[in-house]
């Protein structure tokens, strides 16, 4: 039985997000609210009259599908390859989609992608420069 590879496991559950806060952000245009709106009005200017969260978002959501899914001339460039900007921006997507009333799943399925990234960061698996391939294996003797 092979192993998993968390940084593609990861990579589904951020499509996912990804796919789903774009729709939420759209849907944030035609209702706009805000998810802690219960609590304090304070923050109901981020929505209407002008939708500023709602472009944010919708921006988090498309940022998310091109990283996930990138097109050939990006994929295996810098950006592309690194885990690290990933555990930068992604928090910062989910602190957009927990804003926003339509896009709090994407929120969550963002920490849950992070987590996995982290996971597959911290046991030293790389992002290969063509996006669902596999790591090559080394050609050294392997240690049991």
């Amino acid at each position: 039985m092979g192993k998993l590879i968390k940084n593609h496991w990861a990579r589904l559950i951020i499509l996912t997000a990804a796919v789903y806060q774009i729709a939420a952000a759209i849907e944030g245009f035609f209702w706009p609210k805000i998810f802690w709106d219960f609590l304090t009005k304070n923050l109901d200017g981020a929505v209407k009259p002008a939708p500023i969260l709602q472009i944010i978002n919708l921006l988090f959501g498309i940022l998310g599908l091109a990283w996930e899914w990138p097109l050939p001339f990006l994929a295996g460039k810098m950006m592309h390859r690194s885990m690290e900007a990933r555990l930068v921006v992604y928090p910062l997507a989910s602190l957009a989609a927990f804003l926003l009333y339509q896009a709090t799943n994407p929120g969550i399925y963002y920490l849950v992608g992070i987590g996995v990234y982290f996971w597959a960061f911290s046991e030293g698996e790389v992002v290969c420069s063509e996006p669902w391939a596999l790591p090559k294996r080394s050609r050294g003797v392997e240690k049991v």
